[in-house]
């Protein structure tokens, strides 16, 4: 018995996507019993079913399943899954294309810096001063090339399949909610005239987000654990890198994804929102706290 358990269980395992074959997962079609990905998935009223099944176009005589197709998390499914994924990184290189024309002058005006601190040129006000602003420029603000080269391949590769799991509302409100957890855990916790910059707070939350997705999806870990793994360990390595903006977006990432994946269909929009607002009021509660703090 335990025998044919455990085979049923590694056939499962060894299934792809029938639409994207390099693609592993355990999640079938509750009406064709196909193989489907989280980007081919659409939210049903048991299961999941495959993109074909919802249109009724499968051959199969069933009729559509929905008059929208859903995600997942009940986000619409879009022609472009990757839309939003594809506009963020383009917003980042445009932007670190204006650091590269105007120089440390811009850097200094949108970076995160938590009180005044002075240059050769004058004082330098941070959010302590009331520019809050920068709790949100800063996540579009790199260091260099390879800051911003392994931030915008890490954004691509989880945030496209996350983006097609969750779909786009849902996608960007996770991005900036834990890029902004992030700023408000630097600001918190780092040195106050410590400037920082980049959208590892983000992505950081992204990655959280992916681990509940596929937790919930019941794939396999172990990747996502080691890349985790890694870019903690990369983290508190080098003492140049903000660890507050990475795990304050780590956080917000897998509470606010926990909430996504695994609302009820009943009130799933609120339960959904909801989490990111109370995210988003602790951001407001840690950030008036540091202000009271520093001023």
């Amino acid at each position: 018995m335990d025998q044919a358990a455990g085979s049923a269980q590694d056939a499962q395992s060894l299934s792809v996507c029938y639409r994207h074959p390099d693609r592993e997962t355990g999640v079938h079609c509750s009406r064709c019993d196909r193989p489907i990905c989280p980007e081919c998935m659409v939210s049903a009223s048991v299961g999941f079913q495959c993109p074909e099944c919802v249109r009724g176009g499968s051959g199969t005589g069933h009729t559509p399943a929905a008059s929208q197709p859903r995600t997942i998390a009940g986000g619409t499914v879009t022609a472009d899954p990757r839309l939003v994924t594809k506009v963020l990184i383009g917003l980042n290189l445009a932007v670190f294309l204006v650091q590269l024309a105007v120089g440390d002058s811009f850097n200094d005006r949108f970076l995160l810096v938590g009180q005044a601190r002075f240059h050769d040129f004058g004082p330098l006000e941070g959010v302590a001063e009331g520019q809050y602003y920068r709790m949100l420029t800063a996540m579009f603000l790199h260091g260099g090339y390879i800051h911003i080269m392994f931030n915008m391949l890490s954004l691509w590769w989880v945030g496209g399949p996350l983006e097609a799991a969750l779909g786009r509302a849902r996608y960007i409100t996770l991005y900036f909610v834990s890029g902004l957890a992030g700023s408000a855990l630097t600001y918190l916790l780092a040195e106050s005239t410590q400037g920082s910059l980049g959208a590892s707070g983000a992505i950081f939350g992204l990655f959280g987000a992916t681990a509940v997705l596929m937790r919930r999806l019941n794939y396999d870990m172990r990747p996502v654990i080691a890349l985790l793994v890694i870019n903690l360990i990369i983290t508190f390595g080098w003492s140049s890198i903000a660890w507050q903006a990475h795990i304050g977006g780590l956080v917000a990432g897998v509470v606010c994804g926990y909430a996504m994946v695994h609302a009820p269909r009943k009130n799933r929009n609120l339960i959904q929102y909801g989490t990111c607002a109370l995210i988003l009021a602790v951001v407001v509660a840690l950030t008036l706290l540091r202000t009271a703090q520093l001023t």
